[in-house]
């Protein structure tokens, strides 16, 4: 896996509207691939997200947002919060409005609010499918935000000269990055767990705003959300995702999408964050979450998370429970934490960073083989002997050995072990192949 790249500094489009009027089925249009959970239930985006988009040769950053309502139940507040607060960053704003329902009072109080932004609006009238519902978009001057832009996002009618006319008010509104230039290189971290375990939370907590909708209530992320931050130690890209359940005990539909988006996170990812109800240990999921995590070559820390809710004559036992089921990922350190007040969430950034310089170091050859030789020399493989060894890769280290026969598991595990100390790799991930056969 080598390490993603993530452009920092391009110019921002937020897509606001009240739910179900394609906001995004837009993004998703725009962008080129199904990356938004589009599905034909209010409220299934609740968190913003960030996608990368390009247009003639203009980057810019969309964010896809959560409909924006008024009233409704505590959640709907929330994500009405989290669209307002997407304005904050905006440079250009699509106002997306459904033709076929028209004007709505959500509509025209979503619009008041634009307009006190001052940010540069388009009027997006989507669902637009032909010249009939053409007519019906005049009735949307009454929002006060212009003429509407004309579009299906569905079936991609429009969506062209919407592009062609915010491309060129981006580039009217000032420089956009030189795409020529160097990308910068920054580790993603994903934070994955079971629903519920205070996932959104904890990255609220780590990237110092609230980004994500934290809500009681399981599967509250739909997505998975991109968010850079500035550390001491350099930018890290935190991944959040949605909760992932058993295959019986998620439902079809949007639940599905989010499990997807919450493995792809996982494979884009270089470190991964396991999360755990620390009131409940190491569950049989956790267990198979991490088992993901190892398949995907991810490096990994594991995230108690409430600890300061676990009886103290009982935490013996859940460290046990830990390290029985989670005994695969080695040398995983285990962080003790409580997101909801800060509790040792200070300790995870160390972390990060030493797994992250782990994840991408190399081993000079002549040093890799003299730590071939010494261990060999304490414990030879039984029937036959490593050669010569060569480090063919990083993200994870790579290690190749030149053997005269076949290596046991147990001589490999061996190994890596003494590699793994050796050479000071900590959490990461390392991966050893056997060649044999041959000889030097």
């Amino acid at each position: 896996m080598t390490n993603s790249e993530v452009v920092l500094k391009k110019q921002t489009v937020v897509v606001v509207g009240r739910p179900n009027v394609g906001k995004s089925s837009l993004i998703n249009r725009i962008v080129g691939r199904r990356l938004a959970v589009v599905e034909e239930e209010p409220g299934v985006t609740r968190d913003r997200k960030v996608f990368d988009a390009e247009w003639n040769g203009v980057d810019f950053h969309l964010v896809d947002t959560g409909g924006w309502l008024s009233g409704g139940s505590a959640l709907d507040r929330e994500v009405s919060r989290q669209s307002v607060k997407a304005l904050d960053d905006a440079d250009l704003v699509l106002f997306v409005v459904d033709v076929q329902t028209g004007v709505t009072g959500e509509d025209l109080e979503a619009a008041r609010l634009v307009q006190r932004t001052g940010s540069t609006t388009f009027l997006v009238a989507n669902k637009v499918d032909d010249l009939r519902h053409e007519q019906l978009a005049w009735e949307f001057l009454q929002l006060g935000l212009g003429e509407a832009h004309l579009v299906s996002a569905q079936h991609g009618r429009g969506t062209g000269d919407l592009l062609d006319a915010v491309t060129s008010a981006l580039l009217a509104l000032g420089p956009v990055e030189d795409t020529d230039a160097a990308d910068v290189a920054i580790p993603r971290i994903a934070i994955i767990g079971r629903p519920n375990v205070g996932k959104s939370t904890l990255f609220n907590r780590l990237i110092g705003e609230e980004r994500s909708v934290v809500f009681d209530m399981p599967g509250t992320t739909r997505d998975a959300i991109d968010t850079v931050v500035e550390t001491e130690d350099g930018p890290l890209c935190f991944i959040d995702t949605a909760g992932m359940r058993r295959r019986a005990r998620t439902e079809r539909g949007s639940e599905q999408h989010s499990v997807l988006r919450a493995l792809e996170a996982l494979e884009r990812a270089d470190l991964a964050l396991l999360v755990i109800d620390a009131t409940e240990g190491a569950t049989h999921q956790d267990q198979r979450l991490a088992e993901r995590m190892a398949i995907s070559g991810c490096a990994a820390v594991v995230i108690l998370n409430k600890w300061e809710l676990v009886p103290t004559e009982q935490r013996d036992d859940i460290m046990a429970t830990v390290g029985d089921r989670l005994a695969f990922l080695g040398a995983a350190p285990v962080i003790k934490i409580s997101a909801q007040s800060g509790l040792g969430v200070h300790k995870i950034l160390p972390a990060l960073m030493a797994a992250v310089d782990a994840y991408h170091q190399r081993v000079p050859t002549g040093a890799l083989n003299r730590a071939i030789r010494d261990l060999q020399q304490a414990h030879p493989a039984p029937g036959a002997r490593i050669r010569y060894a060569v480090q063919g890769a990083i993200d994870p280290p790579t290690f190749t050995l030149f053997a005269s026969g076949e290596l046991p598991a147990t001589y490999l595990r061996y190994v890596e072990r003494s590699l793994r100390e050796r050479f000071e790799l900590g959490a990461t991930p390392i991966k050893i192949r056997v060649r044999t056969g041959g000889g030097r």
